[in-house]
């Protein structure tokens, strides 16, 4: 058996080796400078964690941390949801699929696309606006009905800077994995280090030419303007039923080489999505749904103004919009004393816990009563 026998590997040019190797045991250092762990960037990137359902046909959030992002539409409809279509080592995908199509296709005012927000203490650590400022690499899977060039935007809030770049899809209905590196942006403010919107990256599929016709931001970082947000993009999937846009595997990370995808166990992933957003029903159970279920359930003088109690919350990124649900009917701003189901609020809201109560409204409730509610707490960006 043949054997190589050293020291040390080092890369030419090098000053300190990549690999010191003790003579003696023959275990070996290794100087690595990409983290094995928390390479990823992307919360929910597998498109696992879907806690507000697994189909909508409404502008915002579904999978979570991921949303649609839909301007000046006025007739196309579409279904978003969590699909099990998903490309080779992944068991979920995001789907949206247009399910009437937008007359004359896009408006020069319009837009349609899937967007993500990173917390910017998250990416701050890119050092843009500095000298400094590190490369970092997006990659992902995406399937089309629709073939041509897209364009991915990446948008810095804090400083208002730009950056397009496009990606071709070259077959119809088939998965492909697309790899963007986009160097660091050294001009610029930069990217606070606070709870607040680091970087947009959005995901287009269809923009008018309102947002298109200047190309000051294609493969560069630019100030913002209108003309140059979505500039690049040639497909406009809203024009027919037969179009989709399917995205899944998203790994954004520092450096120039997309490494292999970073999957996290599904409770870890749902701990991190819980810091945007909560709900106290079963993971599987929708919101305003009607069950007593993992309901809050207490105990209180319910025939008075404003009874109610605490609700403890995982902490989360910032104070939420806390909604109150009836375990019996399901409706929002509604809570439940006994039999009786009256005006209910969320008050006095923290990060971390708030006050359900009944808001002087205990018709037929006398005396204790069980009180109780379900909730959701959102705090997305």
């Amino acid at each position: 058996m043949s054997k190589i026998k050293v020291n040390s590997l080092e890369g030419v040019g090098a000053s300190t080796p990549a690999i010191s190797i003790d003579n003696s045991s023959g275990t070996c250092t290794a100087n690595i400078t990409n983290n094995l762990s928390n390479r990823n960037l992307i919360i929910n990137g597998a498109m696992l964690v879907a806690q507000r359902g697994t189909s909508t046909t409404t502008n915002g959030y579904l999978i979570d941390r991921f949303r649609s992002n839909l301007g000046g539409l006025d007739q196309m409809q579409f279904t978003m949801s969590q699909s099990t279509d998903a490309p080779t080592g992944f068991r979920k995908s995001l789907k949206f699929d247009v399910t009437t199509a937008e007359t004359g296709g896009i408006g020069s005012d319009e837009y349609a696309g899937l967007r993500y927000i990173a917390e910017a203490q998250d990416v701050a650590h890119l050092l843009h606006g500095t000298s400094a400022a590190k490369t970092f690499t997006l990659s992902f899977h995406v399937k089309a009905y629709q073939t041509g060039t897209y364009v991915v935007n990446f948008y810095v809030g804090d400083s208002a800077r730009i950056y397009n770049a496009t990606y071709t899809i070259s077959q119809s209905a088939t998965w492909e994995k697309k790899t963007l590196t986009v160097v660091g942006d050294t001009s610029g403010s930069g990217i606070n280090v606070d709870n607040g919107h680091g970087i947009y990256i959005n995901w287009f599929f269809a923009s008018g030419s309102a947002y298109t016709s200047s190309s000051s931001a294609l493969n560069q970082w630019s100030n913002y303007q209108d003309a140059s947000w979505a500039h690049g993009q040639a497909v406009d999937i809203t024009t027919s039923t037969n179009n989709y846009f399917q995205l899944a595997g998203v790994q954004f990370e520092l450096g120039s080489v997309a490494t292999d995808f970073e999957h996290r166990t599904f409770a870890q992933e749902l701990e991190l999505c819980r810091r945007y957003y909560q709900k106290s029903y079963n993971y599987t159970t929708a919101p305003s749904t009607a069950t007593n279920t993992g309901a809050n359930i207490h105990t209180a003088y319910a025939n008075v103004g404003h009874a109610g109690y605490a609700i403890q919350l995982a902490p989360m990124r910032n104070t939420p919009t806390a909604t109150i649900y009836s375990t019996s009917t399901g409706a929002s701003g509604k809570m439940n004393a006994d039999s009786s189901v009256g005006n209910g609020t969320a008050g006095y809201i923290g990060e971390s816990a708030f006050f359900a109560y009944r808001t002087n409204d205990n018709t037929g409730v006398g005396g204790d009563a069980f009180m109780r509610c379900h909730y959701t707490a959102d705090a997305e960006l």
